[in-house]
């Protein structure tokens, strides 16, 4: 995974009490890490890579409101949230789930850009492109249509994986990403005949009423928790016939959960509903695992849909 996001105090001594907290944060001695911590929000109270750190240690102590205290404090002195602070309050019951902020995506795969594809596929045994991909073609040869797109639009489309897949599918490729290091890395691929950086449902916005053939969206729905505006824009910009396919993070129980990897899950109930409503024609909705975390298989589904 990226590199830890850090954001510095300001404050020489309270950065350097951080790093020595993190050591022994790493080493396993939690206790002397956070009274480092405590240290350095002393010398510096807005020091936000402090607060929230130190609400992962008294997580990982079992000291549930202490926790929520200090990350209350990182989302207080960083209002935009860059650590995804509020993520570990809707962990821990303190809040409802919400969208993520924009702001913590963003500085997640800024940070992952250079090493993205490595991690995922080397790592992770990434595969949602060939999963959209396989499922795609699958759905277009049971319905007697050629599975060849004139416009595609790759939603939260990384470093180009899911266009390296269909680039023999596709004559006009558009990546969106909400991420300029993962747009640079895609522009060096030469896959795309556009690349924005937005958020999926801002980029889809943008577009003209029926000016796609194809909507991908590899391993990126996990970062929403409602589906109905994605879906419902991408309704709008698909061409009559046209085809929307992704996968997802998936649990047992019914609607939708923040995991422990900090991705939401969605149960297939709730994929169902999310696509009747949006007004597309379910074609396939299949278990599928779209990569591994800590060596074991994650629980997903593959999804393909039609504009009718």
């Amino acid at each position: 995974m990226p590199l830890r996001l850090f954001l510095s105090s300001g404050d020489l001594m309270a950065d350097r009490r951080f790093e020595f907290a993190r050591d022994l944060q790493l080493k396993g001695d939690l206790p002397a890490a956070a009274d480092l911590l405590e240290q350095a929000i002393e010398l510096a109270p807005n020091f936000t890579s402090a607060w929230f750190t130190l609400g992962e240690i008294r997580q990982q102590l079992g000291e549930r409101d202490k926790a929520i205290a200090a990350f209350r404090e990182a989302r207080r002195s960083d209002p935009e949230d860059q650590h995804g602070a509020g993520l570990h309050l809707m962990r821990l019951g303190d809040t409802q789930l919400s969208e993520m902020p924009k702001a913590y995506v963003q500085a997640l795969f800024d940070q992952y850009a250079p090493r993205f594809e490595h991690a995922l596929i080397n790592d992770l045994g990434y595969r949602a492109p060939s999963l959209i991909f396989k499922a795609v073609l699958a759905a277009r040869v049971a319905a007697k249509k050629p599975a060849f797109f004139k416009r595609a639009i790759d939603l939260g489309c990384g470093t180009g994986l899911a266009a390296s897949a269909f680039v023999k599918q596709v004559d006009h490729f558009i990546g969106i990403d909400l991420s300029p290091g993962m747009i640079k890395e895609a522009q060096a691929t030469g896959l795309y005949a556009e690349l924005e950086v937005a958020d999926m449902i801002e980029g889809l916005r943008d577009k003209a009423d029926a000016s796609a053939n194809l909507v991908v969206a590899a391993d990126a729905f996990v970062y929403l928790s409602d589906l109905a505006p994605v879906l419902s824009e991408a309704r709008r910009v698909l061409a009559p016939g046209g085809t929307l396919a992704f996968t997802l993070e998936t649990h047992d129980g019914s609607g939708v959960m923040l995991g422990d990897g900090l991705r939401y899950a969605h149960s297939a109930e709730y994929v169902r509903g999310a696509i009747a409503k949006a007004g597309l024609k379910l074609l396939t909705l299949e278990p599928a695992s779209p990569r591994n975390e800590n060596n074991e298989p994650v629980r997903g589904l593959v999804v393909v849909a039609e504009k009718t």
